[in-house]
């Protein structure tokens, strides 16, 4: 005979909450969004008698808390993270340092596509492929003297592009 559904009984809600917390922290990866998201799964079942179909509390409540989980991040993706006047008073208070470093990193790799073949090359050879200059010399068919001057000159020409 199958057993009908059970209420969940909420004094054996503590028994389960280092699992629950456990398993939120795999989640969210964040003790403090763990945390939160124990908090709401635990007022989530104790807002009203909740009826368990199978036999293990457990599973139900892992199963809040995964849709719980889910549900947060449907509702973060949809507020944005900071009204318009903000935006524009945090924009123009300061550019992230890891933004700049990017638009830099963007800037000085377009000059480097941008040189004449030859020092596109030894550019590329040695500062981005981090060859020694004899591997570099060896891998264009040139010196290594030839090599470290294109690099010179081609090095010189990425700078005056990006500024300094």
């Amino acid at each position: 005979m199958i057993p009908g559904p059970r209420k969940l009984d909420p004094e054996q809600l503590e028994g389960h909450l280092d699992r629950l917390y456990r398993a939120a922290l795999g989640m969210c990866g964040s003790r403090e969004e763990a945390d939160d998201l124990v908090q709401e799964t635990c007022l989530q079942v104790l807002r009203k008698p909740r009826f368990i179909r199978s036999g293990d509390d457990l599973a139900y409540l892992v199963g809040v808390l995964r849709n719980g989980y889910y549900t947060s991040r449907r509702q973060r993706a949809r507020r944005p993270l900071l009204g318009v006047e903000e935006d524009v008073a945090a924009s123009e208070r300061a550019v992230s340092p890891a933004l700049d470093a990017s638009v830099e990193a963007h800037e000085a790799l377009a000059a480097v596509a941008a040189l004449t073949d030859e020092y596109r090359d030894a550019v590329v050879a040695v500062d981005l492929a981090g060859l020694s200059y004899r591997e570099a010399a060896k891998a264009l068919g040139t010196r290594e003297g030839t090599i470290m001057s294109r690099l010179y000159r081609g090095r010189e020409r990425v700078a005056d592009a990006v500024g300094g």
